[in-house]
């Protein structure tokens, strides 16, 4: 039996959306070519861990807000200070106290951070941090980890992917790749672009654990070769840790951007780093100026007073712990749901107990898009809305309980499907990467 009965005006408005909006959606992520085919939901509201679709349909949702919401959809705290905020204006001509007190409590909280500058959206920081590297060391090469899916929505990056359409060949060329826990690759590239290299840019972790001395090597090679090394910390920033990964691997880097659950949902960015780098996009500096960042939006009172309290939050109640304590108690659940239907080798969980994945393998072991697609189809069916096992504070028992439930029946027809095809379990076409140049 299954819980979620009708998808009728879902899919009508996802033809909608795509008549309207290039990809029927605002971020390439939550396309409905990410989804099994008709399955995709439109949501009206979520409270907690669980969302509601215009059909009526209940769903436990992870990785909420494509990780940006921890704490849950709604959190009364940081609703009521995004709401006092915006009573008394939301944007004027000169700052406000707000952005002095929200940039206070960041480079309080952040040990690289000397300054501060906010945005709305991680690829303006990326951005921007970017531009200040190649300016403070009059480079031009950026090295990117090959290894992580994404960094920003501009040229810089890609123009390094498969979907570099638009983007001029002599701005391509500018951006180098390296592997991630692999240091030689490192020392390869800055032994072939001597002197090029303006910044190193990864997250310094994802679904897989930095190795150990991987970050300090790093830093050592970055430092040695007059590199600037930057932290992507939209992930793990709030996640791993409050301070962010930097902290827990006690690695700093120059520049480091963070967002997502830095405001619960809430459009909010950093960049921050070291003063003699940061202040070149400022008014104390007597080096030629950066154009670094002005966003007419970017420091909307409400957007500062929500993360103000989430910051709050998550230094009064040991926030990432219980992430972590949450993921943990899923993840549990799940490898007991598969090894129980006999497929531990083949549905495999990845990553920090606040940051789970899940690799979905066929029946040689290769990962696979079909596979992927018919899991996705049976826990939505079972109203489990799960493209990761992402969590948020507000997944209770009970929320865990249904989902390793449903995960341990949708693992039977994966058995099934190993066993006979998975073509003849599939409702549709199988999910697709979002970095691919056709259709």
């Amino acid at each position: 039996m299954t819980d979620v009965q009708t998808r009728d005006r879902s899919i009508a408005l996802a033809e909608r959306l795509n008549e309207l909006v290039p990809g029927g959606a605002h971020t390439y992520a939550k396309g409905e070519d990410q989804y099994p085919e008709g399955m995709a939901p439109i949501l009206v509201e979520g409270v907690g861990c669980r969302v509601r679709d215009v059909d009526g349909n209940e769903y436990v949702e992870y990785a909420g807000g494509l990780r940006s919401v921890t704490l849950g959809h709604a959190e009364p705290r940081v609703l009521r200070a995004a709401i006092d905020a915006m009573q008394r204006g939301t944007n004027f001509v000169r700052p406000t106290v707000l952005e002095a007190e929200a940039a206070e409590d960041f480079v309080d909280l952040i040990d690289s951070a000397d300054m501060v500058k906010f945005a709305k959206n991680g690829s303006d920081v990326t951005t921007a941090a970017m531009r200040l590297a190649r300016a403070f060391t009059g480079r031009d090469l950026i090295a990117v980890c090959e290894d992580q899916p994404f960094f920003s929505t501009d040229d810089w990056f890609i123009g390094h992917t498969p979907m570099s359409a638009g983007i001029p060949a002599s701005i391509r060329d500018l951006t180098v790749g390296f592997r991630f826990n692999d240091l030689p690759s490192i020392d390869r590239l800055f032994e072939r672009n001597p002197g090029r290299v303006a910044a190193v840019i990864l997250e310094p972790a994802t679904s897989v654990e930095p190795d150990p001395g991987f970050l300090t090597g790093l830093r050592e090679r970055c430092t040695a070769h007059g590199a600037l090394l930057v932290f992507d910390e939209m992930i793990t920033g709030f996640r791993w840790h409050e301070k962010g990964a930097q902290h827990l691997y006690g690695v700093w880097p120059d520049l480091s951007t963070f967002g997502k659950a830095l405001g619960n949902g809430f459009a909010v960015a950093a960049l921050a780093g070291r003063r003699e780098i940061m202040e070149r996009g400022g008014l104390r500096t007597t080096a030629e100026r950066v154009f670094l960042l002005s966003t007419t939006h970017g420091a909307e009172t409400h957007a500062l007073a929500a993360s103000r309290e989430v910051m709050r939050i998550y230094a009064t109640e040991e926030v990432c712990r219980r992430l972590a304590e949450r993921g943990a108690r899923l993840a549990d659940g799940v490898r007991a749901a598969a090894t129980a239907a006999g497929v531990g080798d083949r549905f495999v969980l990845l990553g920090h107990p606040s940051n789970l994945v899940y690799a979905t393998l066929d029946e040689t072991g290769t990962r696979s898009q079909p596979f992927r697609t018919l899991f996705l189809q049976e826990i939505i069916r079972r109203g489990v809305l799960a493209p990761s096992f992402v969590v948020g504070t507000a997944h209770d028992d009970a929320a865990i309980d249904q989902t390793v439930n449903a995960v341990g029946e949708a693992l039977l027809v994966y058995v099934r499907a190993l066993e006979d095809g998975v073509e003849r379990y599939l409702v549709g076409r199988p999910v697709k990467p979002v970095f691919r140049p056709y259709v």
